[in-house]
């Protein structure tokens, strides 16, 4: 019996990554149909060096920065909670610590995304566009 869920061992669909037509109106008798594979292989593209280098560059400015992000939001969110005195009081006129740090959020949003972007378009943009050019995409085209 045919079990659409599982498919059998050896299937050529689960190794090229090519999935078959679903809903077709053939049921599930039907022969598989392939297309030709056309474009880049992806998966070679995914398993080559300079993918995984590019990879490491990535994670290695968003983990930090996501971590050094979230720790100061959070330090923020407990002060706020926790420490009324400590935000109450006043830096200049009417603001007081809470409204400064809460402006601070603000603006180490926008400096962490251009950051990232400066980061971005040094680092990561013109191994993208070698990979690219590699696999013989036009710029700015996806999959």
């Amino acid at each position: 019996m045919y079990d659409a869920a599982r498919p059998s061992p050896g299937n050529a669909l689960e190794e090229t990554g090519v999935l078959p037509v679903l809903f077709t109106g053939d049921g599930p008798a039907a022969p598989h149909r392939t297309a030709a594979r056309t474009g880049p292989d992806y998966a070679a593209i995914q398993a080559s060096p300079e993918f995984v280098s590019l990879r490491r560059r990535f994670r290695g400015f968003v983990f930090p920065m996501s971590f050094a992000f979230f720790a100061w939001y959070m330090t923020y969110v407990l002060l706020a909670a926790y420490a009324h005195d400590f935000m109450s009081r006043k830096v200049f006129g009417q603001v007081n610590v809470g409204i400064a740090l809460g402006i601070g959020q603000f603006a180490s949003t926008a400096l962490v995304t251009w950051l990232y972007l400066r980061y971005a378009r040094r680092r990561l943009d013109p191994r993208v566009a070698e990979l690219r050019a590699r696999a013989g995409l036009p710029e700015g085209t996806r999959r």
